[in-house]
């Protein structure tokens, strides 16, 4: 059996991941879709919010996909739950540099290894960022967000 781990601060989460999840179902038998505390980093959500949004968005994907929240290292993290593969999703070139460094400091701190994906094509332009944004002056979210998601921002947002 062959598990993989998606980690993020998914803040929000979006289309985007959903995404990366699905395609990872159809390549391994377990995705954990692990979730940062990350108190260093300024959030719109907690990480009780963002574990629940995920929960809602991988329902449908029955029991091969676990959300779980964490703090401390990822590495430690997957330790502790038997991981040895991580699956990040990589927009652009940019993206790449950044998530190269990590995936060689977490392969030289615990011997993981990390496998990159793009988003499909319909997705690569959606970011956390520019959700928050939009979600921000009351935009529209079709097409970016899970409906629970878009929800949940424009609760937090005031939007009509």
């Amino acid at each position: 059996m062959i598990s993989v781990v998606y980690p993020g601060t998914f803040d929000p989460p979006h289309l985007g991941h959903l995404d990366i999840v699905k395609r990872s179902c159809e390549l391994f038998d377990r995705v954990v879709v692990a979730i940062a505390k990350s108190p260093r980093k300024y959030l719109l959500f907690n990480l009780e919010e963002r574990v629940d949004m995920f929960r809602v968005m991988v329902e449908p994907l029955g029991s091969k996909v676990e959300v779980k929240g964490f703090d401390g290292l990822l590495v430690d993290f997957m330790r502790k739950e038997g991981l040895r593969v991580i699956v990040r999703g990589v927009r652009l070139f940019t993206d790449f540099e950044y998530e190269l460094q990590i995936a060689l400091n977490n392969s030289k701190l615990a011997g993981v290894e990390t496998i990159f994906m793009m988003p499909s094509q319909e997705y690569i332009h959606i970011s956390s960022t520019i959700v928050r944004d939009i979600a921000s002056y009351c935009g529209t979210l079709e097409g970016l967000v899970h409906p629970y998601v878009a929800k949940k921002l424009r609760e937090k947002f005031h939007c009509p």
